[in-house]
Formats: structure tokens, C-alpha cells, sequence
């Protein structure tokens, strides 16, 4: 059978056919390699270079390898956080003629990591915390889009640092089932799976030295549930207000925009005796401030990144003669946001040193000259502006960081 590339893109079948396909993927040689930390896996991986682009090589059987190719794609179109699937390729054979598994390339998710390079200096429990909040934040998106994922873990998970917090994105769609939408049963074995699986890994970890020791894994394990419940619980529950109080719908609505989710459709019924007012969110989307940003700026950044741009852009916006709330004659916010991207944002994160940035995309860097900014203003007792702050940043701040005695991971 005749080497066979499926891909998404028409110019990938052209990069992905220089990579020695005629070899496993055990032997590739290291010209073809990307050294950078992978995850555990059931299948051989690895990363290479197709042109421009750092993608993922997983060997596996051709079946599986074509179905998960197209949930992933499914994920893409439900704007769910996974990796990009860019081809599945078959009809490999060895030198002899032997026949070889096929391949699911995915595109190599920039700025992530694999829990267990994460773990090489022990995290604090603070920062363990938070990759279980964002691993809860991904599966309830998974369960809202109607996918089981059915083998939710930390190695089939990558993480993103987002604004101080960390944003989880699904690696391994092998298992996975996409249906209209799932039932309570599915998300209860989901969930179930998850706790098993991380107390396991953390589990692992303790064993191996690379785990606080103030950490209990089966703690850590049954955490992921009661995250996940209560944020499922914020998300669908049903709501009982009093007739004419609809600014507690509103307010709810605002509740759900802080987690960072929008209600794109509401069921709303008044009772017979129209004393009380029923409100369910019917179909809830994640990237509420990322759609925003998005909108405003052109600028693509993790949730909790887009509303710190957005609070950092309202601050700026007030500061402008222009700026006219409700005013036809002022400046529209659109306008507005393309100068702040222009006049503040880039020359910001431009003023940082490229060999300084390491993995941080601009949008955390930005964040994290906003804090080193508030950090210095409350030393000083007055704001010392986003310039001194740039400064002091690259002065004192990133030197100890490539260091390595002030990791920003953690």
C-alpha cells in the first residue's frame, strides 16, 4: 500500500512527506527531532519539525488513529481546548517492505506542558491547585459540548500559564465520544475515571521524590470532583426569583460572565400564580472574555489573560479625552481598543528582549509586567507607570528567572 497523507491543510501533505516516514518512530534520527518534555503515553510519540512548524508524531493503529483525527477535529469546530489535528498518515513500510502503524500528527501546542516536566522542582500545593481547577474547567466544557472524554488524566492533559492561573488543554481524544449531549451517568464515570487516575499519577510521583510532601494524592484525586460539581452546579442549576426582579437575572448572567462563560440561550417561565420567575441557562459557551478581547483588539489570549487585558484596556480607555460612554460623538470602543493594542500593548511587550521571554506568549507577558507593576506601586505607596515597571522587570526579575531561582511555572 502507498504512503497516504489526510491532512487539514493543503500545504502540510508537501512539509509532512521530507520526515523519514520509512522508519519507527523508536528510530528517527535526531536531525528530524525537537528535544522538548513529552508526556506518558501507551504509544510511541514524538516531536519533530515540518517546516516552520513543531508537531507531534504518535505511532498507533489505523482505526483509532482516523477517529481520533476527526474528534479532534470535532473539538476544533466546538471551540474546545485540545491540540490541532494536522493529518493522519498510512500506508507506511519499512525498508524490507514491512508494513508500519500509521501516524496522528497534532501541532505542538506552544508554551505547554506535560504535568510531569511541571513536577522536575517540586510545586507548591497553591500551584497544584490550580492545574486541578483548570483540568476542572476543561472537562465541565467537554461534558457542556456533549464529549465523554472517557480517560480524563493528567497525561492526557497540557498545560498553558494563564494570568497566574493555568489553562488545561485535552491531548489524547482516543477514548473519546461526542454525542448531542451526555447523560449524568457518563459524567459521573468521567469523573470517576479522573479521580482514580490522578491519585494514581500523584501517587507515582510520591514515589519517585517529585511530590510536596504535604500533598496527600488521593486528597488531590477526589479534589478534581467536587471542583468540577461545583462548577457544573453554578453553570445548569435552575434559578427561583421573585416576579420583577430581573436584575437578579442579570446578575446571575454577570456571575457566569466572571467564570468566564456566556449564556447563549435562556429558558425563562413565569409561575401560574406569577409570584416567581424561573430562570435556566440553556446552552452555556466558555472564552466569554476571550471572545471580547477578540472583538475589541484582534488579540487571541487565554481566558484569564483576556480579562486582565480587558480590565488593563477599561482603565486606559477612561484615561482618554475621547472616550464617551453612551456619546455619539466619542470615540467608538473599537476604535479605542486598536490604539491601546498599538500605543500601549505592543510597545510594552516589545520593550522586553525576545531571548528573555522563554515560553511566554505576549499576552503573558503583559500580565506579568502588569503585576510586577502593581507589586513596585504598593512598595512605593504610589503608581510607578508601566515604564519603570518594564525596566525593573528586566533588570531583576528575568535574570532570576533563566536562572532558575525564581521559576515563573510556579
Amino acid at each position: 500500500m502507498a504512503l497516504q497523507i489526510s491532512a487539514t491543510n493543503p500545504e502540510h501533505p508537501a512539509l509532512l512527506l521530507e520526515l523519514p516516514w520509512q522508519l519507527p518512530l523508536e528510530q528517527w534520527p535526531e536531525e528530524y527531532l525537537v528535544p522538548l518534555p513529552r508526556g506518558i503515553s501507551r504509544h510511541v510519540v514524538r516531536y519533530a519539525r515540518a517546516g516552520d512548524e513543531v508537531i507531534a508524531v504518535k505511532e498507533l493503529a489505523e482505526r483509532p488513529a482516523l477517529r481520533e483525527y476527526q474528534l479532534l477535529r470535532d473539538l476544533d469546530r466546538l471551540a474546545i481546548p485540545a491540540v490541532d489535528a494536522l493529518a493522519v498518515v498510512t500506508g507506511r513500510s519499512d525498508a524490507a517492505g514491512e508494513a508500519l502503524e500509521p501516524v496522528l500528527v497534532t501541532r505542538h501546542l506552544g508554551g505547554s506542558q506535560p504535568y510531569r516536566s511541571m513536577f522536575e522542582t517540586t510545586l507548591r500545593p497553591a500551584t497544584m491547585h490550580r492545574l486541578m481547577d483548570a483540568l476542572a474547567v476543561l472537562l465541565v466544557r467537554l461534558h457542556l459540548a456533549g464529549f465523554a472524554w472517557g480517560d480524563c488524566s493528567l497525561s492526557n492533559t497540557l498545560f498553558r500559564r494563564d494570568a497566574g492561573a493555568y489553562a488545561a488543554y485535552l491531548v489524547d481524544a482516543e477514548t473519546g465520544e461526542l454525542h448531542p449531549r451526555i447523560s449524568e451517568g457518563q459524567r459521573d464515570y468521567d469523573l470517576d475515571l479522573a479521580r482514580v487516575n490522578i491519585s494514581g499519577e500523584l501517587l507515582d510521583l510520591e514515589a519517585s521524590g517529585a511530590l510536596h510532601p504535604s500533598v496527600d494524592p488521593v486528597e488531590f484525586g477526589t479534589e478534581i470532583c467536587a471542583r468540577y460539581r461545583s462548577l457544573w452546579q453554578e453553570l445548569t442549576r435552575t434559578s427561583v426569583y421573585p416576579a420583577g426582579k430581573y436584575h437578579y437575572i442579570e446578575r446571575r448572567i454577570r456571575r457566569l460572565n466572571d467564570l468566564g462563560f456566556d449564556v447563549a440561550e435562556m429558558q425563562i417561565e413565569h409561575a401560574s400564580n406569577g409570584d416567581t420567575v424561573t430562570f435556566v441557562p440553556k446552552v452555556v459557551d466558555a472564552g466569554h472574555h476571550q471572545r471580547q478581547l477578540l472583538r475589541l483588539t484582534g488579540l487571541d489570549a487565554e481566558e484569564n489573560q483576556a480579562r486582565r487585558l480587558l480590565n488593563d484596556l477599561e482603565s486606559w480607555m477612561a484615561t482618554q479625552d475621547d472616550y464617551a460612554p453612551g456619546d455619539p460623538l466619542g470615540a467608538r470602543p473599537e476604535v479605542l481598543a486598536h490604539r491601546w493594542v498599538r500605543e500601549v500593548f505592543r510597545p510594552t511587550v516589545r520593550a522586553v528582549p525576545v531571548e528573555l521571554r522563554g515560553a511566554m506568549d505576549p499576552a503573558e507577558i503583559y500580565h506579568e509586567l502588569l503585576e510586577h507593576r502593581w507589586y513596585l506601586s504598593e512598595r512605593a505607596q504610589h503608581d510607578i507607570g508601566l515604564d519603570t515597571a518594564v525596566e525593573d522587570y528586566i533588570a531583576n526579575i528575568l535574570p532570576k528567572v533563566r536562572a532558575g531561582l525564581q521559576p515563573t511555572a510556579d
